[in-house]
C-alpha cells in the first residue's frame, strides 16, 4: 500500500477545509430563512398581510385613530371603539312624555321663567292655553324639552312652585325605527327594479300596470318615512304638559286626593269582609256550638228526668187548711 506524499496531503486538506466551509454557510443560509421545526408556519403570517394590501395599514390608522381620541370602527358588531379600546353602543330612542301640576303664586312670572329655562335648553313651547276668572290665571302650557335635558328641565321647573302631581312615562322606538328604515329600503329597492322594468316595457298595458305598481309603493315610502321623521321628532324631543295656577291646582290636588274607584274597592272590600265574618260565625256554630248545645240539652233533660224519679224533684204538697169549729 502506497501513502501519499506531503504535496498529497496538503491538498486533500485544502478540499477538507474548502467542503466544511461550504456545508456551514448552507446551514447558517437556511436557520435564517426559517426557524428549524416550523418553517412553513412561521413564514405564514408574515405572508399574510401582503397578500390581503391592508393588514398592517389598518392597524397602524386604527392605533393611530385611538391614539388621536376618535372612534375606530368595530369590526363585524354595532358600534365603535373609544381611545381606551371599550365599546360605544349606539343610543336607544327613547320617547318621554309627562304632565307637571304646580301650583304657584304669581302665573305670569313662572311662565316667563319656564320659558327662559326651557329655551335655555335648547327646548321650546309646543302649545298654550291661559284662562282667567277675574281673580286667578290658569295656565296650561306644553313644551318640547330635548332628550338629553329631560331631567334637567322636570327638576328646574319643580322649583317654581309647588308640586301638586306628576306623572311621567318613557317609551323605546329604537326598534320600530329600525323596523321603518328596513321596509323603506326594500320599497326603494321595488321602486328601483319597477323603473328599470317600466323603461324595458314593449306594450302600453306592462308600462301603465308597471306605473300602478310604482305609485302604490312611492306613496307606502312617503307613509313609512313620515312615520321615521316623527318617531324619530319624538324621540329627540320629549313632550310635557304643564299647569300653572292656584285654585285650579288646589282642586286638582284634592281630586287626586279622592279616587272613586279606590272609594268602590274599599266599600267592596268591606262589604265582603263584613259577609266573611257572618258566614264564619255561621259555620262554627253550626259545626261547633249547635252539636254542643244539643248535647247539653239531651244531658240536662236525662238528669232532670232521673232526679224526678228518684223524688229529689217531687212537688211539694201544701198543707191541708183546718177544719171548720162546730159551733
Amino acid at each position: 500500500m502506497r501513502f501519499p506524499t506531503s504535496g498529497a496531503k496538503r491538498t486533500l486538506v485544502l478540499v477538507l477545509i474548502l467542503t466544511a466551509t461550504a456545508s456551514l454557510a448552507l446551514a447558517c443560509g437556511s436557520s435564517g430563512a426559517a426557524p428549524i421545526g416550523g418553517g412553513s408556519n412561521a413564514a405564514a403570517p408574515a405572508a399574510a398581510p401582503a397578500a390581503g394590501g391592508s393588514a398592517t395599514g389598518n392597524t397602524k390608522s386604527g392605533q393611530d385613530a385611538a391614539a388621536a381620541g376618535a372612534p375606530v370602527p368595530v369590526a363585524g358588531g354595532v358600534g365603535t371603539t373609544g381611545a381606551n379600546g371599550e365599546v360605544i353602543q349606539d343610543g336607544a330612542k327613547i320617547v318621554r312624555t309627562g304632565s307637571l301640576q304646580l301650583d304657584v303664586k304669581d302665573v305670569k312670572a313662572s311662565l316667563n321663567s319656564a320659558r327662559d329655562t326651557i329655551t335655555g335648553m335648547g327646548g321650546y313651547i309646543g302649545a298654550s292655553q291661559q284662562s282667567s276668572d277675574g281673580k286667578s290665571i290658569v295656565a296650561n302650557v306644553t313644551y318640547r324639552i330635548p332628550e338629553a335635558r329631560w331631567e334637567d328641565a322636570l327638576a328646574a321647573l319643580r322649583l317654581l312652585g309647588d308640586e301638586v302631581g306628576e306623572t311621567t312615562d318613557a317609551a323605546e322606538v329604537t326598534n320600530q325605527i329600525v323596523d321603518l328604515a328596513a321596509r323603506i329600503r326594500n320599497l326603494q329597492a321595488s321602486e328601483t327594479a319597477l323603473v328599470r322594468h317600466a323603461a324595458d316595457a314593449a306594450k302600453i298595458a306592462d308600462l301603465l300596470e308597471i306605473e300602478s305598481r310604482l305609485s302604490d309603493v312611492r306613496g307606502q315610502i312617503e307613509q313609512l318615512t313620515a312615520q321615521q321623521k316623527n318617531l324619530e321628532n319624538q324621540a329627540a324631543y320629549g313632550t310635557l304638559a304643564v299647569t300653572f295656577g292656584t285654585e285650579v291646582a288646589a282642586v286638582q290636588k284634592a281630586a287626586s286626593q279622592w279616587d272613586p274607584k279606590t272609594e268602590v274597592d274599599r266599600a267592596g272590600a268591606s262589604l265582603i269582609g263584613f259577609l266573611q265574618t257572618l258566614t264564619t260565625a255561621g259555620i262554627w256554630f253550626a259545626i261547633v256550638w249547635l252539636p254542643m248545645l244539643i248535647s247539653l240539652a239531651i244531658v240536662l233533660g236525662i238528669g232532670l228526668l232521673i232526679a224526678r224519679r228518684l223524688g229529689f224533684l217531687r212537688r211539694a204538697v201544701p198543707p191541708a187548711p183546718p177544719a171548720p169549729v162546730a159551733g
